[in-house]
């Protein structure tokens, strides 16, 4: 058969600016299709936009798609151009959103929701294709009906090691235009999944069902030694909750003579508790941790159960600048933020003397804990705006002032001092990049009034 995978183009395109990492998770379903024979192709429709002439070319028997939550509109735009150009095609959706709220993909132009680990899912959906058999057998699966989905019974999420190797010919045209900030080109690698922490913002720990599945390091090294890039990044929801299999992953690298340079996350209370850890990373390439602060204050952080501590963050803080590594820190701002809160975390930004910080609007993400507590309360419930940076819960301050507020936090949080080293490394693009992002919280300043009507 001949398969079709789309990663679609983003609902904040200037984002696609800062970041854009390879689609991994489509990597991975290439890589076990071909293992039973399909042909596989791949768009990339955030840097490819012809969509409709890659339906045309390819003349898929299957179109598959994934996405997260602010992809849910796009998503089902492009199932319906995906029907009309080609209606014999079984149309396929799978990815974060798909996995928590299934039932927004119930429209006719969707054929089948994969929930949760797909590899293993699409091999037996295109078995069953192939074969003329039914699919209700098949695990991990929701069937879209005009009555009502119809839902298989669950699947477990598959051990990280029975995966294939991602299958990186398929984006081979793109490789080029993967990174993040200053590291391009820049490939990703998935070493585990799901994480320790309860973060009642994040749904990243439930999906796996409160389990932290890992792959073996020899495994995370041969596949390191196909990869051709300098640059790496470890797309774990949390690289660092086992900190023996990261210490024996650093030594396997190290003896393999695989000398790259790595991005990863970690949280701030394993930074402090093994600091020879990361002292041991830097030696063999380490250069960046994005460490979710999240807030400065230890009330807030134990409300949203993030289980770390304000005096935690400045030892990591320490410690990162110690080794020479350096801390990519990312705020959520509370939307009951007042005026005197956005000051107070600007001057402890100061205070850690961060480099480099990210704010981001504290968003309750379907799936969440947080979406539960606050769904009475939303704004709007349009997938576009789940992007991080709209406020989709009330404001203590009037939406504009809140917006201002957010554009001089990236505006001034870090004097321009301190941060000239890393602006060094993004090069006037850079540069002008930052200046167009305190654009835009301005100009959605100006018209909060039509996204919130």
């Amino acid at each position: 058969m001949k398969i079709l995978l789309i990663q679609p183009y983003s609902s904040s395109p200037l984002m696609d600016q800062v970041y854009l990492f390879e689609p991994l998770a489509l990597e991975y379903l290439g890589a076990g299709a071909k293992l039973d024979g399909h042909e596989v192709t791949l768009i990339d429709a955030r840097i490819d936009h012809d969509i409709d002439g890659a339906i045309k070319r390819c003349t898929p028997d299957v179109v598959g798609i994934t996405g997260f939550t602010s992809h849910v509109n796009i998503v089902k735009e492009i199932a319906r151009r995906a029907k009309e150009l080609a209606p014999a095609a079984k149309v396929i959706v799978g990815g974060h959103h798909a996995t928590v709220r299934p039932e927004d993909f119930n429209v006719p132009a969707i054929d089948l929701v994969v929930i949760g680990e797909g590899v293993f899912t699409l091999r037996e959906v295109l078995a069953a294709l192939s074969e003329g058999r039914e699919l209700l057998s098949i695990r991990g699966l929701a069937i879209p009906a005009p009555g009502g989905m119809t839902c298989t019974a669950p699947r477990e999420y598959t051990l990280l090691d029975e995966l294939p190797v991602p299958d990186r010919t398929l984006t081979a045209g793109y490789r080029g235009n993967y990174f993040s900030e200053w590291f391009k080109p820049l490939a990703s690698i998935r070493t585990s999944l799901g994480c320790t922490a309860r973060c009642n913002f994040c749904a990243l720990w439930a999906i796996t069902g409160g389990r932290y599945l890992r792959r073996e390091a020899e495994s995370v090294v041969a596949e390191l030694a196909t990869i051709a890039e300098e640059n790496v990044f470890f797309c774990d929801d949390e690289s660092m909750c086992d900190t023996k299999r990261m210490d024996r992953l650093a030594d396997l690298i190290e003896q393999a003579g695989i000398r790259k340079n790595y991005f990863l996350y970690a949280r701030v209370d394993t930074i402090v508790r093994h600091p020879d850890l990361f002292a041991k990373w830097a030696r063999i390439g380490l250069s960046q941790v994005f460490v979710g602060m999240e807030d400065f204050s230890d009330v807030r952080l134990e409300a949203m159960k993030k289980g770390v501590t304000v005096a935690q963050q400045e030892e990591a803080t320490k410690i990162l600048d110690r080794i020479g590594v350096m801390m990519y820190a990312s705020f959520m701002v509370d939307p009951d933020y007042g005026k005197e809160d956005f000051l107070a975390l600007k001057q402890y930004v100061r205070k850690l003397k961060l480099k480099y910080a990210t704010f981001t609007v504290k968003t309750p993400l379907p799936g969440t804990e947080l979406h539960e507590s606050v769904k009475d309360r939303l704004l709007s419930e349009t997938p576009e705006l789940y992007d991080m940076l709209h406020a989709l819960v009330p404001t203590r301050l009037p939406l504009p002032e809140f917006y201002e507020e957010m554009a001089q936090l990236y505006a001034g949080a870090v004097p321009i001092y301190r941060s000239l080293p890393v602006l060094i490394k993004f090069g006037l693009h850079g540069m002008l990049l930052r200046i167009r992002l305190f654009g835009t919280f301005l100009k959605r300043v100006r018209q909060f009034h039509l996204e919130y009507s």
